[in-house]
């Protein structure tokens, strides 16, 4: 009994001793600051939408892969929208040319400028398959510079600008200008804007233009104007000549002076008659007379 006694009195000891060191420790420490309220976590801000067509970018840098193994092609179906440009380049074998232009290329290389097929859907209706195979092949050439520009240089481009389709002056004439960001293309018939960038590389630059561009020796073709009906008849075969030589000054004069010589004779034949009426009537009076 004895035992169980002085157990309860020593476990009274130690809680009381360890409730006393809790409550001192606890006046000892300092008191905590107060919690303070969760700051909101700033969201970041929503990018700004992409444009449509990026702008023209810098010149390429040297890290760009060669343009040997560009599949031109590729790069176009890639964008999504140049179907139309690429059936036109694989039936009249344009494709194979520039291909063949990349490989061979140690320096320079060309430049594509590229209507999507939204710029091909605002021709006249039936004008492609107006055109012969020659046609075609000239227009997608008159597309391609013989040369490679990056976005920097179209200022110093001398105009008009040679293409592939060739040097003829007056029907095939490419015209460039560039300022303030902006590069303008005129034809002679068409007016329209490089609108952004497909593919650029060290001898290779694919850029999108807003409009086909249309040389002007196919102006008679893309307006087709209907012939205006003539004012007069077309001579017949069976008509007679009308080409008469028309009566010179002195066969007009003469066709006057004929009347008038006719009329003088006339007047000296009456002349005549009253002399001879006279003389007879004297030779009647004298012989009366005598």
């Amino acid at each position: 009994m004895m035992k169980k006694l002085r157990v309860l009195s020593f476990s009274l000891a130690v809680l009381l001793s360890s409730l006393f060191f809790t409550t001192t420790l606890a006046q000892l420490a300092p008191a905590a600051s107060p919690l303070k309220p969760p700051q909101p976590i700033p969201t970041p801000p929503a990018e700004a939408p992409k444009p449509l067509v990026p702008s023209l970018p810098q010149s390429p840098s040297d890290s760009t892969p060669d343009t040997a193994a560009v599949d031109i092609v590729g790069i176009l179906r890639q964008a999504k929208s140049f179907n139309i440009l690429i059936r036109l380049m694989k039936t009249t074998q344009l494709i194979n040319q520039l291909n063949a232009q990349l490989l061979t290329t140690k320096s320079g290389g060309i430049t594509i400028l590229a209507p999507d097929d939204s710029s091909f859907s605002e021709l006249k209706a039936g004008f492609l398959n107006s055109l012969s195979d020659g046609q075609k092949l000239e227009l997608l050439q008159f597309h391609v510079l013989s040369d490679f520009v990056s976005s920097s240089n179209f200022d110093t481009l001398t105009n008009p600008v040679r293409t592939l389709a060739g040097a003829k002056p007056g029907k095939v004439e490419l015209n460039v200008i560039s300022y303030g960001g902006s590069v303008n293309i005129s034809t002679g018939e068409v007016n329209t804007t490089i609108t952004g960038i497909v593919y650029t590389d060290k001898h290779l630059a694919i850029y999108k233009v807003g409009k086909v561009l249309l040389p002007m020796d196919f102006f008679a073709v893309a307006k087709a104007p209907a012939k205006a009906p003539s004012l007069a008849p077309e001579p017949s075969a069976k008509s007679p000549k009308a080409d008469k030589e028309p009566l010179s000054p002195d066969s007009s004069e003469s066709s006057q002076t004929n009347p008038t010589k006719d009329n003088s004779g006339t007047e000296k034949i009456h002349m005549n008659g009253k002399w001879v009426s006279l003389v007879l009537g004297l030779v009647v009076v004298t012989a009366l007379s005598s």
